[in-house]
């Protein structure tokens, strides 16, 4: 089965890989979909990740909806936005509205969720019912991008934008952060990244990782790079330079 989110907040599946297409209709007919605006990208259905040990539980989320579940493949859906908190809109822990940048799972712990929101990097450890913030040491907790380590499902990337306004690195330095303990504490990785002069945004499907160990690490900007780790985030070269900017990154392992 093969999954496409489109703007205007809908999720349509094909079972002939990609051919033909119908929509899931249980999302955009729910109940709350009247409450639903866009966000300063659109209102777009842009992450979608599945339950490797429940295939019929879905997680998807939408700019600017929040975060939704299904338990039965798609028939019916239900917000899992409690422990949200948005001071940009009328009511700050509303059920819906919430504007979710991106959401990533590790499979070996399908219950344990991570998300970078419009403001604050959150974690929920009970499948989405609550949400806590592990935003702590970070320069700066808005960002786009948010991801896993492939071997330690504990190591979480973010990459800090400066602000809802200002759409680049603090202070002009590229730094991929690191949490080795779910969020608990964060390390700035710079070795190989610039440090001067660097005014460039990652976007949230420009980030992946690899299934080697250690793990590999890439990630494009909207400078047109594209820089990789081969350990895990501990160093970085630049494998690619003077694309357009860079809106999704993905990696295939050949053996």
């Amino acid at each position: 089965m093969v999954y496409a989110g489109v703007e205007d907040a809908a999720l349509f599946a094909s079972s002939d890989g990609g051919t033909t297409w119908n929509e899931m209709p249980g999302l955009r007919t729910h109940k709350t979909a009247p409450e639903w605006a866009p966000g300063a990208g659109g209102m777009c259905l842009h992450t979608m990740v599945i339950d490797p040990s429940e295939p019929d539980r879905m997680y998807v989320a939408i700019s600017s909806a929040g975060t939704f579940r299904t338990d039965d493949a798609g028939k019916s859906w239900r917000p899992i936005n409690n422990g949200l908190k948005s001071n940009y809109i009328p009511d700050p822990d509303a059920y819906v509205g919430h504007c979710v940048h991106r959401i990533a799972m590790h499979p070996s712990r399908p219950n344990t969720l991570f998300m970078q929101k419009h403001w604050d990097v959150m974690r929920t450890d009970d499948g989405g019912e609550n949400w806590r913030e592990i935003s702590g040491n970070l320069p700066t907790d808005f960002g786009f991008v948010i991801d896993i380590n492939a071997n330690e499902p504990d190591t979480v990337y973010v990459v800090p934008i400066t602000s809802d306004s200002h759409h680049f690195v603090p202070d002009g330095k590229l730094r991929v952060y690191r949490s080795r303990t779910g969020g608990d504490d964060w390390e700035a990785l710079t070795k190989g990244l610039p440090q001067e002069n660097c005014y460039v945004n990652v976007l949230r499907d420009a980030m992946t990782v690899d299934t080697l160990d250690p793990s590999g690490i890439y990630f494009g900007t909207s400078g047109g790079q594209v820089y990789a780790s081969a350990d895990g985030g501990d160093s970085w070269n630049a494998i690619v330079r003077d694309l357009p900017a860079v809106l999704s990154v993905e990696v295939q392992t050949l053996k």
